[in-house]
C-alpha cells in the first residue's frame, strides 16, 4: 500500500466509515488513539468506561435501547480478553456489537510481541464474524463486512483485528455511499404466503391457543403488532424473561412471564394449567432456552407447536415445531391479516372465558404478595422495595436488573404499563456485574431525560463498583438500588437445594454502599427501615445527578422460582441432600 502523504490515515478512514454509517457512539478509553482522535474530530461520541468488560456491556445495552449497533473500541491483549464476557452475552441474547480491536503490528505477529494472542482465536467463540485487516486499503469493505454480518440474520457480535501499524498508514479515498444500514435487523425477512395461510388456519381454529413471545420481538420491534394480534385475534400472551414488556400487563388476555419464575409468589404460578392445556403454542423470538421453558418441561402437551424465528437453527431445536422462518415484526405483520381472514368464532367465543381465568389468577396473586409487598420488617422484603417502586416509578422509566435473583424480582415485581416497556435483564448467559454498565449505555441510549431505574445484589455489585465514575462523570439519571443481604442469594439456596449445604464463598463482608457512591460523586442513602425506601426513591427522582440506594434487605427472601418451590416448603426449609439432579 503506496498512497500520498495527504491521504487519510486508516485510522481516520476507519472513523469516516462509521459516520457514514451513521454511528454517533462509540464506547472506549485510549486505544486504538488515532482512531479516537480522528473519531472525535469528526464528532463522534466516545463513551469512556474504567473496565473493557462494562465497556462491552455498555454497547449491548445502547443497541437493545438504541435499535441500532453498539461498537466498542479496545486495546490489544488483556483489554481484548475482558471483552469476551460482554461480547459472549450478546451473542447468546442476539445483539448486534461491533467491536474494534487493536492488534500488534503485522511484522510483530507470532512472536511473542508485547500483550499479543490469537485474537481471530479469542473472539471466535463469542462472535458470529472476525477478521484481521491486514491491507488498510480495504478498511472500507472490512468494515461494510463487519456491519452487514452483525446486523443480518439473527444480530450478534462480530470482531475487526487493526494491527497498529495498519492504523498509521495512509489509504486511498473510497467512494462508498452513505449508509443507514446501522439497525437491525438488516434484512426483514419473512415466511411464504401458503405457510403463513397454514398456520392462520390452525391458531383460527385451535381450541386453546397461546403466543409465547422472546426477546426477539424488542430485537425486532415487534410489540406493537403483538399487541395487535392479541387485541384482535383474541389470543393469550405470554412472555419469557427476555421478552418482558412485549404486552401491557393490565391486558385481559396478558397472562404473564413464564419459565423458571413461576414458583409461589409469582404472577403466573396460578396459570401454570393453563399453559400446559395449551393445545396450539406459537413461539415467536424466543431460544426455547432452560430458563424461559423451565427446564424444558413446558408446552409438553401441545398438539402442535409454530415456531417463528430468524434463525432458522433456532426453530425446533428443543420443541418439534411447524417453521415458520422470518423476522418477528415482518411475519406477525404478515400472519395477522392472514388470521382475520379466517372464522373467528372460535376465538372469539373462548375470550371471555379466558379472560375470566386470567383476572382471578391475579386476584389470587395480589392477594398472596400483599403481606409480604406491605411488611415493616427488618431487614427489609425485596418485595417491598418494589412494590414502592411500581407505585412511584414514572411510566418512561427503563428498568434494568444485574442477572441473580435481581432479575426475577424486576421482572415479577415491576409490571409492564404498555406494549414495549423495557426491561433490560442479562440473560444470554446470566453473569453477574451487567447491571450498572447497562445502565449506562441504556442511558446514553435513551431520549434526554429518560429515568434509569437499576437493580443489583451487593454481590453482583462488587464486579462493577469502579463504574461509579463513569455514571458520575456522564451523569447519567440513573437510581441504582442495592439489595444489601450480605450473601449470594441464588449460590446460597442452589448449593442448599443440591447438596444441602453451602460453600463459605456465599457470604459477604458488611458493605455500606451509600458511602462509596458518595466518593465517587454520587448521591448515597442507606434505608434501614422498609417505610424509608419509598421517601429515598422519591427524592431520588428530584435529584440531578446518579444516585445509589444501599437497601438491607432479609437475606432469607428468594424469589419465586419454581425449583426452589420443590426443596423449599415455608415450615421445612432445609433441602434433601439428594437433591441433585438440577443445575444451578
Amino acid at each position: 500500500m503506496s498512497n500520498p502523504e495527504n491521504a487519510p490515515t486508516v485510522a481516520e478512514a476507519l472513523a469516516a466509515g462509521l459516520k457514514r454509517h451513521r454511528i454517533t457512539t462509540v464506547f472506549g478509553q485510549s486505544i486504538p488513539s488515532g482512531f479516537f482522535l480522528a473519531a472525535g474530530d469528526i464528532g463522534i461520541n466516545q463513551i469512556v468506561y474504567r473496565t473493557e468488560n462494562a465497556g462491552a456491556i455498555m454497547a449491548d445495552a445502547f443497541a437493545r435501547i438504541s435499535g441500532t449497533l453498539g461498537v466498542v473500541a479496545a486495546q490489544n491483549g488483556p483489554a481484548a480478553t475482558l471483552l469476551v464476557p460482554g461480547l459472549a452475552e450478546a451473542y447468546k441474547a442476539s445483539v448486534p456489537i461491533l467491536a474494534l480491536v487493536q492488534d500488534v503490528p503485522t511484522s510483530m505477529a507470532d512472536r511473542n510481541a508485547f500483550q499479543d494472542i490469537d485474537q481471530v482465536a479469542l473472539f471466535s467463540s463469542c462472535t458470529k464474524w472476525v477478521r484481521r485487516v491486514i491491507d488498510g486499503d480495504r478498511i472500507d469493505d472490512y468494515l461494510d463486512m463487519a456491519i452487514a454480518a452483525a446486523l443480518s440474520q439473527r444480530p450478534a457480535p462480530v470482531a475487526l483485528l487493526l494491527p497498529m501499524d495498519v492504523m498509521t498508514a495512509r489509504t486511498t479515498v473510497h467512494t462508498r455511499r452513505s449508509d443507514d444500514s446501522r439497525r437491525f435487523p438488516l434484512d426483514r425477512t419473512r415466511p411464504t404466503d401458503e405457510l403463513l395461510e397454514a398456520a392462520a388456519k390452525d391458531i383460527a381454529a385451535a381450541d386453546s391457543p397461546l403466543l409465547v413471545v422472546g426477546g426477539g420481538i424488542h430485537l425486532s420491534a415487534a410489540c406493537e403488532i403483538v399487541a395487535r394480534l392479541q387485541e384482535e385475534a383474541h389470543l393469550p400472551v405470554a412472555t419469557t424473561t427476555a421478552g418482558r414488556g412485549a404486552v401491557a400487563d393490565a391486558h385481559p388476555l396478558s397472562i404473564g412471564m413464564i419459565g423458571n419464575v413461576m414458583g409461589r409468589r409469582s404472577g403466573t404460578h396460578h396459570l401454570r394449567k393453563m399453559i400446559d392445556d395449551a393445545d396450539l403454542v406459537v413461539l415467536v423470538g424466543t431460544r426455547t432456552n432452560q430458563n424461559g421453558t423451565d427446564s424444558w418441561t413446558l408446552f409438553q402437551s401441545a398438539k402442535e407447536i409454530i415456531h417463528i424465528d430468524i434463525d432458522s437453527q433456532e426453530v425446533g431445536r428443543n420443541y418439534q415445531s411447524r417453521r415458520l422462518v422470518g423476522d418477528a415484526k415482518a411475519t406477525l405483520t404478515a400472519l395477522l391479516p392472514a388470521i382475520l381472514r379466517r372464522d373467528m368464532t372460535i376465538r372469539r367465543q373462548r375470550r371471555a372465558a379466558l379472560e375470566v381465568a386470567i383476572s382471578a389468577a391475579r386476584r389470587l396473586h395480589q392477594a398472596e404478595i400483599a403481606a409480604v409487598c406491605s411488611s415493616k420488617a427488618a431487614p427489609i422484603r425485596p418485595e417491598r422495595v418494589m412494590a414502592d417502586v411500581e407505585k412511584l416509578r414514572p411510566d418512561n422509566a427503563i428498568l434494568v436488573a444485574d442477572a441473580s435473583y435481581s432479575s426475577v424480582w424486576l421482572t415479577n415485581y415491576l409490571y409492564s404499563r404498555h406494549a414495549g416497556t423495557r426491561f433490560l435483564t442479562p440473560r444470554g448467559l446470566a453473569g453477574l456485574g451487567w447491571g450498572l454498565p447497562m445502565a449506562i449505555g441504556a442511558a446514553c441510549a435513551a431520549p434526554p431525560g429518560t429515568p434509569i431505574l437499576c437493580f443489583v445484589g451487593d454481590g453482583a455489585f462488587a464486579h462493577m463498583w469502579g463504574e461509579l465514575e463513569t455514571l458520575r462523570r456522564l451523569n447519567c439519571r440513573v437510581i441504582l438500588t442495592v439489595f444489601n443481604n450480605g450473601v449470594l442469594g441464588f449460590q446460597k439456596e442452589a448449593e442448599n437445594a443440591r447438596f444441602g449445604r453451602h460453600t463459605i464463598a456465599c457470604h459477604i463482608a458488611p458493605i455500606d454502599h451509600a458511602k462509596i457512591a458518595e466518593a465517587c460523586g454520587c448521591i448515597g442513602i442507606r434505608v434501614e427501615a422498609a417505610d424509608a425506601y419509598g421517601e429515598a426513591f422519591s427524592s431520588a427522582l428530584k435529584f440531578d445527578r446518579p444516585v445509589v440506594i444501599d437497601v438491607i434487605t432479609d437475606p432469607a427472601a428468594y424469589p419465586p422460582i419454581t425449583v426452589f418451590d420443590k426443596f423449599y416448603a415455608e415450615a421445612a426449609p432445609q433441602a434433601p441432600a439428594h437433591a441433585l439432579s438440577w443445575q444451578p
